[in-house]
């Protein structure tokens, strides 16, 4: 078997009925019965490992968004790139394109131009991270619309996706649903409740208990995630 991007604390226990991971910030701890044979717990620790990754990885992002806000000082080889409530980090490489382009494979690639200097790439890097994301953030934002709208009829005349610096969200008088691209970087779930939020003003044009009852209708648990923005919006709106 290949080697773990990750280590791990084995803890037997006369209680565990079965193996089981526990994933914490920044350790990962498996817990297996005393007659378990390690060959096996390990088998299940790499059947495990993309979950594993993935766990540590939004762990990481919670922590940084909490204590270190979104921007990174300097766009370059190894910078931390939020997307989807994870942390990617970047790799560089240089490209005979006239503009930087980015590209999202298990990553962010910038593919930066050789005909730039040393000092130009991280604004460049910085550009191309954004309009990717913009594009990135119209698909999502479209598939949730088509998601939700239905089931109420929650129709929106169209579906813009803005650069704002005080606003979430917004839904028009002629029910054109905008909605901030930096949406894009937090938590899946978080920008799904920003649409439907948006979505539900539609029918009702206020912040009235008819309207939670909409909003929660579509997403039961909506007050978690309203709450991630209220705590880490501010860190949020600071981009890129």
């Amino acid at each position: 078997m290949s080697a773990l991007p990750f280590t791990y604390l084995l803890r037997r226990s006369q209680r565990a009925t079965r193996v089981r991971i526990v994933v914490k910030p920044g350790s990962v701890e498996v817990v297996a019965p005393p007659k378990v044979p390690e060959s096996k717990i390990v088998q299940f620790i790499h059947a495990k490992q993309l979950w594993i990754m993935s766990a540590l990885g939004k762990m990481q992002a919670k922590g940084h968004f909490a204590n270190n806000g979104v921007a990174a000082i300097v766009y370059g080889h190894g910078a931390d790139v939020f997307y989807q409530g994870r942390i990617y980090q970047l790799a560089t490489k240089p490209s005979k394109l006239k503009n930087a382009k980015v590209e999202f494979v298990d990553g962010f690639i910038a593919h930066v131009p050789e005909s730039l200097r040393v000092e130009q790439h991280s604004d460049a890097i910085k550009g191309a991270l954004e309009r990717w994301m913009k594009k990135q953030a119209k698909v999502h934002v479209e598939h949730l619309v088509n998601r939700h709208a239905p089931r109420k009829q929650l129709f929106p005349q169209s579906i813009k996706i803005k650069t704002q610096k005080s606003r979430w969200g917004s839904c028009g008088i002629h029910n054109d649903i905008n909605i901030n691209w930096l949406l894009v970087m937090a938590p899946e779930e978080v920008l799904e409740y920003v649409v439907v939020h948006e979505l539900c003003h539609i029918q009702q044009r206020n912040h009235s208990r008819h309207f939670w009852a909409l909003v929660e209708e579509h997403l039961p648990d909506y007050q978690q995630h309203r709450v991630w923005l209220k705590k880490h919006g501010s860190h949020l709106m600071r981009g890129l």
